[in-house]
Protein backbone atom coordinates (compact mmCIF):
# COMPACT_ATOMS: atom_id res chain seq x y z
CA UNK A 1 0.00 0.00 0.00
CA UNK A 2 1.42 3.42 -0.97
CA UNK A 3 1.67 6.18 1.62
CA UNK A 4 -1.00 8.19 -0.20
CA UNK A 5 -3.40 5.25 -0.15
CA UNK A 6 -2.73 4.63 3.54
CA UNK A 7 -3.33 8.29 4.41
CA UNK A 8 -6.62 8.36 2.50
CA UNK A 9 -7.76 5.18 4.26
CA UNK A 10 -6.89 6.45 7.75
CA UNK A 11 -8.47 9.89 7.25
CA UNK A 12 -11.65 8.30 5.91
CA UNK A 13 -11.77 6.05 8.99
CA UNK A 14 -11.41 9.04 11.33
CA UNK A 15 -14.39 10.78 9.77
CA UNK A 16 -16.53 7.64 9.53
CA UNK A 17 -15.84 5.98 12.88
CA UNK A 18 -18.17 6.72 15.79
CA UNK A 19 -16.47 8.25 18.82
CA UNK A 20 -16.19 6.30 22.06
CA UNK A 21 -16.20 8.81 24.92
CA UNK A 22 -16.13 8.63 28.70
CA UNK A 23 -16.36 11.18 31.49
CA UNK A 24 -13.02 11.70 33.18
CA UNK A 25 -12.47 12.02 36.92
CA UNK A 26 -8.76 12.81 36.60
CA UNK A 27 -6.62 14.51 33.98
CA UNK A 28 -5.84 11.63 31.59
CA UNK A 29 -2.35 10.49 30.67
CA UNK A 30 -1.49 9.77 27.05
CA UNK A 31 -1.38 6.01 27.56
CA UNK A 32 -4.99 6.03 28.81
CA UNK A 33 -6.36 7.21 25.45
CA UNK A 34 -6.02 5.27 22.20
CA UNK A 35 -5.17 6.60 18.73
CA UNK A 36 -8.62 5.69 17.44
CA UNK A 37 -11.72 7.83 17.91
CA UNK A 38 -11.44 7.48 21.66
CA UNK A 39 -11.84 10.51 23.94
CA UNK A 40 -12.21 11.66 27.53
CA UNK A 41 -14.60 14.46 28.50
CA UNK A 42 -14.18 16.65 31.55
CA UNK A 43 -14.71 20.19 32.79
CA UNK A 44 -11.43 21.88 33.51
CA UNK A 45 -9.46 25.08 33.85
CA UNK A 46 -6.67 25.46 31.31
CA UNK A 47 -3.61 27.56 32.09
CA UNK A 48 -0.95 28.62 29.60
CA UNK A 49 2.23 30.34 30.79
CA UNK A 50 4.52 31.89 28.20
CA UNK A 51 7.78 33.84 28.23
CA UNK A 52 7.66 37.21 26.51
CA UNK A 53 10.14 38.35 23.87
CA UNK A 54 11.97 35.04 23.69
CA UNK A 55 13.06 35.85 20.13
CA UNK A 56 14.95 38.88 21.45
CA UNK A 57 16.49 36.72 24.16
CA UNK A 58 17.79 34.13 21.69
CA UNK A 59 18.91 36.70 19.13
CA UNK A 60 20.83 39.04 21.44
CA UNK A 61 22.23 36.83 24.18
CA UNK A 62 24.25 33.64 24.31
CA UNK A 63 22.59 30.27 23.91
CA UNK A 64 23.69 29.40 27.43
CA UNK A 65 21.96 32.43 28.94
CA UNK A 66 18.80 31.84 26.91
CA UNK A 67 18.70 28.19 27.96
CA UNK A 68 19.23 29.12 31.60
CA UNK A 69 16.31 31.56 31.43
CA UNK A 70 14.10 28.91 29.80
CA UNK A 71 15.06 26.31 32.39
CA UNK A 72 14.55 28.70 35.30
CA UNK A 73 11.16 29.89 34.06
CA UNK A 74 9.78 26.46 33.23
CA UNK A 75 11.10 24.98 36.49
CA UNK A 76 9.42 27.71 38.55
CA UNK A 77 6.21 27.39 36.54
CA UNK A 78 6.14 23.61 36.91
CA UNK A 79 6.73 23.66 40.66
CA UNK A 80 4.11 26.36 41.23
CA UNK A 81 1.56 24.58 39.03
CA UNK A 82 1.98 21.34 40.96
CA UNK A 83 1.97 23.13 44.31
CA UNK A 84 -1.49 24.43 43.42
CA UNK A 85 -2.90 21.10 42.29
CA UNK A 86 -2.50 21.58 38.55
CA UNK A 87 -1.44 18.86 36.13
CA UNK A 88 1.18 19.73 33.52
CA UNK A 89 -0.05 18.52 30.15
CA UNK A 90 2.47 19.94 27.65
CA UNK A 91 5.63 21.94 27.12
CA UNK A 92 6.06 23.89 23.90
CA UNK A 93 9.36 25.71 23.65
CA UNK A 94 9.24 28.43 26.28
CA UNK A 95 5.69 27.82 27.44
CA UNK A 96 3.79 25.30 29.50
CA UNK A 97 0.17 24.16 29.58
CA UNK A 98 -1.59 22.86 32.68
CA UNK A 99 -5.08 21.68 33.57
CA UNK A 100 -6.91 22.02 36.90
CA UNK A 101 -9.99 20.00 37.77
CA UNK A 102 -12.06 19.47 40.89
CA UNK A 103 -12.86 21.74 43.80
CA UNK A 104 -11.59 25.34 43.72
CA UNK A 105 -9.92 24.78 40.34
CA UNK A 106 -10.40 28.40 39.27
CA UNK A 107 -8.96 29.73 42.54
CA UNK A 108 -5.94 27.45 42.34
CA UNK A 109 -5.21 28.44 38.75
CA UNK A 110 -5.44 32.16 39.52
CA UNK A 111 -3.12 31.72 42.50
CA UNK A 112 -0.66 29.95 40.20
CA UNK A 113 -0.60 32.94 37.86
CA UNK A 114 0.07 35.43 40.65
CA UNK A 115 2.75 33.21 42.17
CA UNK A 116 4.54 32.77 38.85
CA UNK A 117 4.60 36.53 38.39
CA UNK A 118 6.27 36.76 41.79
CA UNK A 119 8.82 34.10 40.86
CA UNK A 120 9.83 35.97 37.70
CA UNK A 121 10.10 39.38 39.39
CA UNK A 122 11.52 38.35 42.76
CA UNK A 123 13.60 35.26 41.92
CA UNK A 124 14.54 34.89 38.25
CA UNK A 125 15.39 38.49 37.34
CA UNK A 126 17.50 39.14 40.47
CA UNK A 127 19.38 35.85 40.00
CA UNK A 128 20.05 36.62 36.33
CA UNK A 129 21.37 40.08 37.13
CA UNK A 130 23.51 38.83 40.01
CA UNK A 131 25.18 36.15 37.89
CA UNK A 132 25.81 38.09 34.68
CA UNK A 133 25.83 41.78 35.64
CA UNK A 134 26.57 44.04 32.67
CA UNK A 135 26.28 41.13 30.22
CA UNK A 136 22.50 41.26 30.67
CA UNK A 137 22.12 44.97 31.32
CA UNK A 138 18.68 46.04 30.15
CA UNK A 139 17.38 42.47 29.97
CA UNK A 140 14.20 42.08 32.03
CA UNK A 141 12.45 38.73 31.84
CA UNK A 142 8.69 39.08 31.42
CA UNK A 143 5.91 36.58 30.91
CA UNK A 144 2.16 36.20 30.83
CA UNK A 145 -0.36 33.62 31.97
CA UNK A 146 -3.77 33.01 30.37
CA UNK A 147 -6.57 31.09 32.08
CA UNK A 148 -10.05 29.92 31.02
CA UNK A 149 -12.52 27.19 31.97
CA UNK A 150 -14.77 25.04 29.78
CA UNK A 151 -15.77 21.51 28.90
CA UNK A 152 -12.83 19.72 27.29
CA UNK A 153 -12.70 16.89 24.76
CA UNK A 154 -9.37 15.06 25.00
CA UNK A 155 -8.17 12.80 22.20
CA UNK A 156 -4.84 11.36 21.08
CA UNK A 157 -3.19 12.56 17.87
CA UNK A 158 -0.13 11.47 15.93
CA UNK A 159 1.12 7.99 15.05
CA UNK A 160 2.26 4.98 17.01
CA UNK A 161 5.46 5.88 18.81
CA UNK A 162 5.07 9.64 18.29
CA UNK A 163 1.83 11.01 19.69
CA UNK A 164 0.30 13.30 22.26
CA UNK A 165 -3.05 14.40 23.63
CA UNK A 166 -4.99 17.21 21.99
CA UNK A 167 -7.24 19.34 24.20
CA UNK A 168 -10.29 20.50 22.28
CA UNK A 169 -12.39 23.23 23.91
CA UNK A 170 -12.74 26.96 24.35
CA UNK A 171 -10.57 26.99 27.47
CA UNK A 172 -7.49 25.67 25.67
CA UNK A 173 -7.95 28.10 22.79
CA UNK A 174 -8.66 31.16 24.93
CA UNK A 175 -5.92 30.50 27.50
CA UNK A 176 -3.32 30.16 24.75
CA UNK A 177 -4.38 33.48 23.22
CA UNK A 178 -4.62 35.33 26.53
CA UNK A 179 -1.06 34.46 27.50
CA UNK A 180 0.06 36.17 24.31
CA UNK A 181 -1.28 39.55 25.44
CA UNK A 182 1.43 42.08 26.23
CA UNK A 183 0.01 45.16 27.97
CA UNK A 184 2.20 47.13 30.37
CA UNK A 185 3.06 45.02 33.43
CA UNK A 186 -0.11 42.92 33.41
CA UNK A 187 1.14 39.34 33.59
CA UNK A 188 -2.04 37.45 34.53
CA UNK A 189 -5.17 37.23 32.38
CA UNK A 190 -8.36 35.30 33.17
CA UNK A 191 -11.79 35.09 31.61
CA UNK A 192 -14.93 36.26 33.38
CA UNK A 193 -16.04 32.64 33.76
CA UNK A 194 -12.94 31.95 35.84
CA UNK A 195 -12.97 35.19 37.81
CA UNK A 196 -16.64 35.02 38.78
CA UNK A 197 -16.35 31.74 40.70
CA UNK A 198 -12.87 32.15 42.20
CA UNK A 199 -12.49 32.79 45.92
CA UNK A 200 -11.99 36.32 47.22
CA UNK A 201 -8.60 35.23 48.57
CA UNK A 202 -7.16 35.53 45.04
CA UNK A 203 -9.18 38.62 44.12
CA UNK A 204 -8.62 40.91 47.10
CA UNK A 205 -5.37 41.72 48.88
CA UNK A 206 -5.00 41.31 52.63
CA UNK A 207 -5.40 43.04 54.95
CA UNK A 208 -6.54 46.10 52.98
CA UNK A 209 -8.92 44.31 50.55
CA UNK A 210 -7.65 46.09 47.46
CA UNK A 211 -8.74 44.66 44.12
CA UNK A 212 -5.87 42.64 42.67
CA UNK A 213 -7.58 42.40 39.27
CA UNK A 214 -9.17 44.92 36.94
CA UNK A 215 -11.62 44.34 34.13
CA UNK A 216 -10.62 44.70 30.51
CA UNK A 217 -11.91 43.57 27.13
CA UNK A 218 -10.50 41.06 24.68
CA UNK A 219 -12.17 40.12 21.40
CA UNK A 220 -15.41 41.64 22.67
CA UNK A 221 -15.34 39.64 25.92
CA UNK A 222 -14.84 40.78 29.49
CA UNK A 223 -11.58 39.52 30.94
CA UNK A 224 -9.61 40.37 34.07
CA UNK A 225 -5.94 41.24 34.30
CA UNK A 226 -3.48 41.66 37.15
CA UNK A 227 0.09 42.74 37.85
CA UNK A 228 -0.08 41.57 41.49
CA UNK A 229 2.21 38.93 42.98
CA UNK A 230 1.62 36.02 45.33
CA UNK A 231 4.52 34.82 47.44
CA UNK A 232 4.72 31.04 47.73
Amino acid sequence: MSLSTELKKTVAEYFATKWVTRNGQVVPEADKVTLGNDAVKLNGVVLYADLAESTNLVRNYSSEIAAEVYKSYLHCASKIIRNNGGVITAFDGDRVMAVYIGENKETRAMRTALALNSAVIDIINPALSKEYGDKVKGLVIKQAVGIDVSDLFIAKTGVRGANDLVWVGNAANHAAKLCGLRTSNYASWVTKAVYDVAANSVKKSTPDSKDMWESSTWEGRTVYRSYWRWDQ
